[in-house]
């Protein structure tokens, strides 16, 4: 008798969220974090950058993944590890000597988190077939992207009430990060009864592991079309790169410095409910969307979607309308717009990897590095650009980036079948 299939909206959105939050967490809180606890600006930039770097160098260790164990038991075991560092973290920040010790803690925590990253992503493509990987594909960057925006607002926001309260920086951010670690394992019981054990999901050893260990680097090299989409990887999300650093600073900054001089809670609220709604929307709309028309049909309006909507920010900098409601209008366009658009990133990324053979998680893996890196280098260099243009002729500048973003998907999508992720493919 055939197993019953588990429903996939089982465990995506979870396997999804537990990507999104830990990333959010040493990408974008620690920033905040280790400012709070009176590290200097340099020390700051100098070494949150650095615990960010396992995400974009995890392909040299996750050929692992497809030669131990199962995607499954590589997602469960790391989500507890998660916890585990999350709760040691909330520790430490109530320690006099915590700044050595917290940074390899989050160090951990990236490495660990990247892992996780590749293993999630092998099993979606291992567990899903074709559609409902083109079905999901919106779905999963949304709740990915979710955590990040819970991540950012709420949990900051909830550091800065008890602080409030406590009169102790040091007890809000460990009650935040104590209840990182309750989320993660939490998430960790739930998919050890919800995520199913795929019949594909097992190690591709045949022999001599350390030459299947190489091999997946250089199947990947081998892949057709390999340049293009590598340029495609680095360059499509030019733009956002470059936007997600600044529009934070530029929501925070204040009106004299030529920001919108929101408080703590007030951005909260535009990305923790504006925000959502809308990405939750547009994550759904461009899933649906692909799945009916499929890629060929649906790929310049996601690209235009994903780039198009940025042009919200420099109406806010040339303008810096005082109303919440302007900018919680403008932030949900440009979310809705986020959620759509990054569909056809992850289809290009799905196309790639479907023909890997058995290397799929290493592939996509290392797919997923290059783009990291190229976010992370291109991002480095947001700042300088603000600072020596300004807010409004930066957000020019931006729309400016999203031209890359047009060219580079031209020869990737030659290569992917119009009718790719389309329902009635696999019909």
């Amino acid at each position: 008798m055939p197993e019953k299939k588990t429903n996939p909206w089982l465990w995506i959105p979870t396997a999804f969220f537990a990507e999104g939050g830990p990333y959010a967490i040493v990408a974008t809180v620690s920033v905040i974090l280790f400012k709070s606890l009176g590290m200097d600006n340099c020390d700051v930039g100098l070494w949150t950058s650095l615990i960010a770097m396992p995400w974009a160098f995890k392909p040299l260790w996750t050929p692992v993944l497809d030669l131990f164990g199962t995607k499954r038991l590589w997602t469960i075991a790391m989500q507890l590890l998660m916890a585990v560092i999350f709760t040691a973290s909330a520790g430490l920040i109530l320690s006099d000597k915590l700044t050595w010790l917290l940074i390899g803690a989050f160090f951990l925590l990236a490495f660990a988190s990247a892992t996780h990253d590749a293993a999630v992503d092998g099993f979606y493509l291992i567990a899903l077939d074709s559609h409902e990987q083109s079905f999901f594909a919106g779905i999963r960057g949304t709740f990915y992207r979710i955590a990040s925006v819970l991540v950012q607002g709420g949990l900051v926001m909830l550091a800065g009430v008890i602080e409030h309260r406590s009169g102790s920086v040091k007890t809000g951010w460990c009650v935040a990060l104590a209840l990182a670690a309750a989320v993660m394992a939490l998430i960790a019981l739930w998919h050890f009864a919800a995520m199913p054990k795929a019949a594909g999901d097992r190690p591709a050893r045949s022999g001599n592991g350390l030459a299947e260990f190489f091999a997946a680097f250089l199947s990947f090299l081998k892949m057709p079309g390999v340049v293009g989409l590598i340029v495609f990887l680095f360059f499509f999300r030019l733009a956002e790169s470059q936007l997600g650093k600044m529009a934070v600073a530029f929501m925070k900054d204040a009106r004299e410095d030529g920001g919108l001089g929101l408080s703590t809670e007030a951005f909260g609220m535009l990305y923790g409910t504006f925000g959502v709604l809308a990405l939750i929307a547009g994550g759904i709309v461009g899933g649906v969307l692909v799945a009916r028309y499929g890629f060929g049909r649906t790929v310049w309006p996601l690209v235009a979607a994903l780039n198009v909507p940025d042009l919200v920010y420099v109406y806010l900098a040339t303008f810096r309308p005082e109303s919440l409601w302007i900018v919680g209008g403008c932030v949900t366009v440009e979310q809705f717009g986020y959620g759509l658009g990054y569909s056809a990133f992850m289809l290009v990324t799905i196309a790639f990897a479907e023909h890997s053979g058995p290397f799929k998680t290493s592939h996509y893996a290392i797919m997923t590095g290059i783009t990291i890196l190229g976010l992370n280098l291109t991002g480095m260099l947001s700042g300088y650009a603000q600072k020596w243009l300004g807010y409004v002729p930066f957000f020019w500048y931006v729309m400016i980036c999203t031209i890359p973003s047009f060219l580079v998907m031209i020869p990737v999508a030659r290569r992917i079948p119009a009718d790719f992720g389309c329902k009635w493919q696999v019909e």
